[in-house]
């Protein structure tokens, strides 16, 4: 009988799930990691790129698009499924332009986005889009960065900080703990590589950083910017590290000597041994002889 509920994409199960839905979350969870920051000024996206086979052409593996001028897209999940949707919501920022003579929002575009995700988990002939978004930019006339997220269920919701894919639980958790309003540029950068890391085990040539500073103007940081950023991370948690070993000899030290004072002072310490009393000499064999 489940098995009816688990191939039916607009049929519940008694407890009230689509599975269909939960198999596209699951696609998201297996999916490269991404994390996306707001700083005071700019927005960061960082994702974690797949080892590229040695003949194969890196800028044709990307997770990071844009939708128009002012708007950027990250997602996890399906590579093919990401395509399509961002064509479509390309064609909708076109569309929008030459309508209202306006670009889009960003909360518009995400809103938009998400309806279509919505829209494939109750039709039928057709599956729901295996992948989550992060959505960023900066609207018309306007110097306030948004971060907005996409599921595949259709939710969307605003972030100062996020990621999703794999092991998305254990960085929302690490940003939680390290995530400050108000970051500088440098700073929300550094945040987004120390949080992919701890993903990511291969270093920099696995990450790829995108900042959009204003309205229009995004950089993909190269190479060798990042590997700097990362030879940084290193060396403070080296630094870190180090004190952590000092505070803590510095901690047995302490106990050492309060345990040797507490001895002297019950009299529980062991005297030191007698030497031999003036005038006399140790002979051979362990007698003791006048000189």
């Amino acid at each position: 009988m489940s098995r009816s509920y688990d191939r039916a994409l607009t049929v519940f199960s008694p407890d009230g799930h689509l599975f269909q839905v939960e198999y596209a979350l699951e696609a998201v969870r297996r999916g490269t990691c991404a994390v996306g920051v707001r700083g005071s000024s700019c927005v960061v996206l960082g994702v974690e790129k797949k080892s590229t086979l040695q003949l194969q052409d890196p800028r044709t593996v990307r997770k990071v698009a844009m939708l128009d001028d002012h708007v950027c897209v990250a997602f996890a999940g399906l590579t093919a499924d990401g395509r399509i949707l961002i064509d479509k919501a390309r064609i909708e920022c076109q569309s929008h332009r030459l309508t209202v003579e306006d670009p889009v929002s960003i909360e518009y575009i995400t809103k938009h986005v998400a309806g279509i995700q919505q829209r494939y988990t109750q039709s039928g002939g057709v599956r729901p889009f295996g992948i989550s978004t992060l959505i960023v930019g900066f609207d018309p006339n306007d110097t306030i960065p948004r971060l907005y997220q996409t599921e595949p269920s259709g939710i969307y919701s605003a972030w100062k900080a996020c990621a999703i894919g794999r092991a998305s639980k254990t960085v929302r958790e690490f940003l939680e703990k390290n995530y400050t309003d108000a970051l500088a540029r440098d700073d929300a950068i550094k945040l987004t590589v120390k949080s992919l890391l701890e993903v990511v085990q291969t270093g920099a040539k696995n990450i790829e950083i995108s900042v959009m500073e204003r309205y229009g103007v995004i950089t993909n940081l190269e190479q060798s910017e990042i590997e700097k950023i990362v030879a940084e991370i290193d060396a403070e948690k080296e630094a870190d590290a180090e004190r952590k070993r000092q505070r803590l000899a510095a901690t047995q030290a302490g106990q050492a000597s309060m345990a040797m004072g507490s001895q002297l002072a019950s009299g529980t310490a062991t005297p030191a041994a007698p030497g031999p009393r003036e005038g006399h000499a140790t002979a051979p064999g362990g007698e003791s002889g006048v000189q």
